[in-house]
């Protein structure tokens, strides 16, 4: 499992960024993520059921209720009933594992986005890293184990009732499923979570968490490869309980397909967990102060001419309007000035050409890395006033400046 998390397999690795507190020091509401349809909000976090659940819903309907019609063959067509209950209640457990990562998260004091049930599974979507491989452990192994806990209710309740009913026959279904979601997430592979446990375990020894993630990922990726080719022959040879005498073209291509989608999203997933790493390695790298252009303070009235003319005397790449007393009221728009031709300039006063400023877009010269993106995106705007502690100016950051200076990070060779 991984910050974010799915436990019947896939996984995502959406970032965002901490909130950022309103006037009068109260933080914002954050916006709805979305994703499907809202099912509730417990811990305060929203729960979402995406269309592809329903996809996946009636794939469990169908082949559970074939195998009811096998086990209980008196149902007729209410089979299919029981079989979509059984989905449902399989989704409930898949939503309890996701719980415990959430909470275990919360619990860390990490903020969590969402979670969403979809198919293969469930995603819990965890803003943050962990800041210590022991926590990074923890919050991977708690998933599993609710499911084992879960499997193990399940095969006391079945104790209870009687062997060959539809009680007997879902708590089994139940026990199973859990078991095989417990063991599934416990392969030590990105994005699974027992491929945070093993980055949690190589962070550990390597003092890297590069060097972990780099570990679980290729491992990840193994194990695509291995359930491409293995699960269609395992389900051939009779590892599930068919027999290669009874498995017709529909169930082998059936397997085939669903052995190819889960070892694409494996994949995919641990793939995404390297470009994530390393983004954050980099991170660092993006400062406001080193990526701010050095700006000119103009009155409102001055032509836009004469504005450029000053800039272009003190080296400066930006316009900042400023009041009678100096202080910032507005910045320039690089692509407004863009937009007027060079005979007009000398008739356009920079206040026609500036937006006013407001809050979001004064940003400290000192932030950096995630904390720096998280203001920008708090605050969407082409250019953001740079001030420093004092209130002085510091100069103008331009969007496009940090997304060159971010897609330049991320295409340098990692180091390890």
């Amino acid at each position: 499992m991984k910050e974010d998390d799915e436990s019947g397999g896939s996984k995502k690795e959406p970032r965002s960024g901490t909130g950022t507190e309103a006037p009068g020091g109260k933080p914002p509401r954050p916006a709805d993520p979305g994703g499907g349809i809202l099912m509730g909000r417990p811990f305060g976090v929203p729960v979402y059921v995406a269309p592809s659940w329903f996809l996946v819903a009636a794939l469990i309907t169908w082949i559970f209720g074939g195998q009811l019609d096998r086990v209980l063959p008196g149902l007729g067509a209410s089979r299919y009933l029981v079989a979509l209950f059984f989905a449902v209640a399989f989704y409930a457990s898949v939503l309890v594992h996701e719980l415990a990562h959430t909470v275990a998260a919360l619990r860390f004091k990490l903020p969590v986005r969402r979670i969403q049930l979809q198919f293969f599974g469930g995603v819990s979507e965890i803003e943050k890293e962990t800041e210590t491989p022991g926590r990074e452990f923890v919050l991977a192994f708690v998933g599993p184990l609710l499911s084992l806990v879960l499997a193990g209710v399940f095969y006391l309740s079945l104790l209870a009732v009687e062997a060959g009913t539809i009680p007997g026959v879902l708590l089994a279904g139940l026990m199973i499923s859990n078991l095989i979601v417990a063991a599934f997430n416990l392969l030590p592979g990105l994005p699974l979570d027992g491929g945070r446990m093993l980055r949690a375990v190589v962070w550990k020894i390597t003092g890297k968490p590069m060097s972990g993630t780099i570990a679980a990922a290729w491992v990840g990726r193994a194990l695509a490869v291995v359930v491409l080719i293995g699960l269609p022959l395992l389900t051939q040879t009779g590892g599930f309980g068919s027999s290669s005498q009874h498995a017709g073209g529909v169930e082998t291509v059936t397997d085939a397909l669903l052995a190819a989608i889960l070892a694409a999203i494996i994949w995919t997933g641990a793939g995404n967990s390297l470009r994530m790493a390393r983004l954050r390695e980099h991170l660092p790298e993006l400062a406001a102060r080193t990526l701010t252009r050095r700006a000119v303070p103009v009155e409102p009235q001055t032509p836009l001419s004469e504005a450029l003319r000053r800039a272009n005397e003190a080296g400066a790449r930006a316009l900042v309007v400023v009041d009678p007393h100096g202080d910032p009221t507005a910045l320039v728009r690089e692509t407004a000035i863009v937009g007027v031709p060079q005979h007009r300039r000398p008739w356009v006063a920079v206040s026609g050409l500036s937006q006013d400023l407001t809050d979001g877009m004064k940003v400290p010269a000192d932030l950096a890395g995630e904390a720096l993106l998280d203001r920008l995106r708090a605050s969407p705007a082409t250019e953001y006033l740079v001030v420093e502690e004092t209130g002085e100016i510091y100069g103008v950051l331009s969007t496009t400046d940090v997304e060159r200076a971010f897609v330049a990070a991320m295409a340098r060779p990692d180091a390890h």
